[in-house]
């Protein structure tokens, strides 16, 4: 039906295979054209030492710049758990360097013997 609402409603004789494969190529091309984001995660320590740490800042500069977001994770070992504000630091000094390419999605928190906090990539309007 090309006009169903007129008097009397207009139709037009068509080949239905190749209606169905135009429909697929246009399927096709708009999931060609979308984006899936991955998260990609980045593991610290709650002492972890100046070169270490610019080294995982230059990979989730990396990650941010892809496109990707990044979890950042910091792994409490032993009883390292009692001193939670130097994850806490770490986290956001992280956040710090990274907030011209990046902004803070969740704020560092706690999980298990975890703290994590997801930063997600500045988006150009």
């Amino acid at each position: 039906m090309v006009a169903p609402n007129a008097k009397p409603p207009v139709c037009r004789i068509m080949d239905y295979g190749k209606y169905r494969y135009e429909q697929q190529k246009k399927e096709k091309e708009a999931r060609k054209n979308q984006t899936t984001i991955k998260i990609k995660e980045v593991r610290l320590s709650p002492g972890i030492e100046e070169h270490d740490f610019n080294t995982k800042l230059r990979n989730a500069r990396k990650f941010l710049s892809k496109g990707d977001k990044v979890k950042a994770s910091v792994r409490f070992r032993g009883r390292a758990i009692t001193h939670k504000e130097l994850g806490q630091k770490v986290l956001d000094r992280l956040a710090e360097e990274c907030k011209d390419v990046a902004t803070i999605e969740t704020r560092p928190k706690m999980e298990g013997r975890n703290m994590f906090m997801m930063l997600a990539p500045v988006t150009e309007k």
